[in-house]
């Protein structure tokens, strides 16, 4: 049982919250938008459960040297499920990794239960390598 308040946001606006969050650091914001429950699923990675394992590494990428931002192509809602198209940045140092991500978001009571994002590792592969090029040239 959740004993957390229901949000009275619809579950893309619950989406674009959590997105603006996480780009301006504000981790604790972010968290806020996710159930207990949370089960994150990362193409190719392990999947993380619980909001206490998704925390841990949320506030792990809250450093100076590290920046998240997402450039939303589409967001779609029907009722509790959000599907998102962007492209993702990571900027790790002076590397901006750029990939393609689409995701799916499953809310319950107002809060993110599922955090499903699909992405090619070909292509954050090619986008390190565009963004080391990118880091190298500009010296």
């Amino acid at each position: 049982m959740n004993d957390q308040p229901e949000l009275p946001e619809n579950a893309v606006t619950v989406v674009r919250e959590f997105f603006a969050a996480m780009e301006v650091g504000a981790v604790d914001e972010a968290l806020e938008l996710l159930d207990p429950e949370i089960v994150w699923k990362n193409a190719g990675l392990p999947t993380v459960r619980g909001k206490k394992r998704v925390a841990g590494l949320l506030r792990g990428l809250d450093r100076p040297q590290l920046a998240f931002s997402a450039d939303m192509h589409h967001i779609a809602g029907d009722g509790d499920i959000v599907l998102t198209d962007r492209t993702d940045f990571l900027r790790l140092g002076p590397v901006t990794i750029e990939f393609w991500v689409t995701g799916t978001f499953e809310l319950r009571a107002g809060r993110i239960v599922l955090w499903d994002d699909r992405f090619s590792m070909g292509n954050v592969l090619r986008g390190t390598v565009v963004g080391a090029a990118r880091a190298i040239l500009r010296r």
